[in-house]
């Protein structure tokens, strides 16, 4: 299994923490995660509130292209709406320059409306700039030549330059919580991410529908999925109950308030039917419903616990990718230290041992 560390830049549920706390304490987990031997680090993109603040995950890729030499580096995602699409080629085409080859790109087309508002966007316009700017983006990074006629991006025929070098083929990743995402996920020929939010045989139809509208589209078997999840990795296991607990749960409270899950406004917003739907779902669960979801989801445990919960996840979805988040709901530092540190030493090992063939696709 290839396994990765994600970075969210968060200081919701951190009391009295500066910006550049934040921020020096994630980019010390990722560079002992690039020594400790995950397979890639990854970031959110995200602006302006506590929730989660890496505005530009490429150009913070950039900077640990050289600070971490030998891990691959991925972003997921950039949130393409906010973006000129020739300007997230160009960059990515310099940031897979600067690391040779190792630059998983993901993208996404955002969901937190005050997020939109302060780009002076529209969330109604987000599918459309989406369906039309990936393709472009993918297509150049692929070919060296960015070009597109649609609604929103007419775009001159141009070449890229640097021109790319390697190929992008396996390196193109896709967010997809909604079912047009997922849609957009096979059509692009993306590995699918999806994040560990709610317990995955609820999320069994999205998956096998990704997979056949990918063989429909493409004539083979789509790559492996990408899950972000959320560890509490701790010795003793009631006390990784504890942590797990009050940790997620601050950090489901976040997404509560980041995302206004609780709004109406999703009954309203073009091509977001199905965050209306979460809403409701959310709305009649209450927050102790959505923690209790969450936890079920998410991994956490005692070393041997964590292997058996991903062991049963793979039993029922299948094979897929793990991008593990350990800093988030206000886990101290030396905690999510401790806790990456000890993932590393007694779970990486053997998810990465775990050939792709065994056990059986499941979810098939």
């Amino acid at each position: 299994m290839d396994v990765g560390m994600m970075m969210i830049f968060a200081a919701y549920g951190w009391e009295d923490i500066g910006d550049d706390q934040v921020w020096d304490e994630e980019l010390r987990l990722a560079r002992q995660a690039a020594d400790l031997g995950f397979d890639a680090l990854w970031s959110a993109e995200h602006h302006f509130f506590d929730y989660s603040f890496c505005p530009d995950n490429l150009q913070l890729m950039t900077y640990l292209a050289g600070v971490c030499p030998n891990i691959d580096l991925g972003t997921a995602a950039v949130i393409l709406p906010w973006h000129d699409p020739l300007r997230v080629a160009e960059q990515a085409a310099v940031l897979d320059h600067l690391c040779k080859g190792r630059l998983r790109l993901g993208l996404g087309r955002g969901l937190a409306r005050r997020e939109f508002a302060a780009f002076r966007g529209t969330m109604d316009e987000s599918r459309e700039r989406f369906d039309e700017a990936a393709p472009m983006i993918v297509n150049a990074l692929r070919t060296g030549v960015m070009e597109g006629n649609g609604k929103h991006y007419r775009q001159p025929r141009i070449e890229i330059r640097p021109r790319p070098k390697y190929s992008f083929d396996n390196r193109i990743y896709a967010v997809a919580s909604s079912e047009d995402s997922v849609e957009a996920a096979a059509r692009l020929g993306a590995h699918m991410v999806m994040f560990s939010d709610r317990p995955w045989p609820m999320r069994l139809p999205a998956i096998q529908r990704n997979r056949d509208l990918h063989r429909k589209f493409h004539g083979c078997e789509a790559p492996t999925m990408l899950i972000a999840d959320f560890c509490v990795c701790w010795p003793k296991q009631d006390e990784a109950e504890e942590l797990a607990r009050k940790h997620m749960g601050s950090f489901v409270h976040s997404n509560f308030e980041h995302y206004e899950l609780l709004g109406d406004h999703f009954n309203t917003v073009k091509g977001y039917d199905a965050y209306a739907q979460k809403a409701a779902i959310a709305k009649a669960a209450g927050m102790d419903g959505a923690i209790a979801g969450f936890m079920k989801a998410a991994v956490w445990g005692t070393p041997d616990r964590i292997l058996r919960e991903l062991e049963a996840r793979r039993a029922v979805i299948g094979e897929f990718e793990l991008d593990t988040a350990f800093r988030f709901g206000g886990i101290p530092y030396d905690t999510a230290e401790t806790s990456l540190r000890l993932f590393a030493r007694e779970v990486l090992p053997v998810l990465q041992s775990w050939k792709a063939d065994a056990p059986a696709q499941a979810a098939e």
